[in-house]
């Protein structure tokens, strides 16, 4: 089997980056949420709602599900999730270095 006639957000290769950039993310909120605290001790939660949504669009595109309706599509797109899970390692790289 080919990989060729794929586009590229469809192959193995992105597949693994989400979920290798989903699940430590996830694990951190779930187990010591308080390493996501900002210098006053007080979450962002805004911006956690974000992060949030780029763990959950890792997810979806990592175990490789594509969803059918283009609304969902866009919602879910594995770019705007790459970039919110970005957001989420830079809140986490800025709150333990603080």
């Amino acid at each position: 089997m080919t990989t060729e006639g794929r586009p590229w957000l469809q192959r193995g290769t992105s597949r693994a980056v989400s979920l290798l950039l989903a699940a430590p993310l996830a694990l951190v909120l779930l187990i010591h949420p308080a390493a996501m605290l900002d210098a006053e001790g007080r979450y962002s939660h805004g911006l956690l709602m974000l992060v949030m949504w780029g763990i959950s669009s890792g997810f979806i595109h990592g175990v490789g599900f594509d969803p059918y309706s283009r609304l969902w599509r866009t919602i879910f797109h594995p770019l705007g999730g790459w970039l919110l899970m970005a957001l989420g390692y830079g809140m986490l790289w800025q709150a333990s270095f603080q």
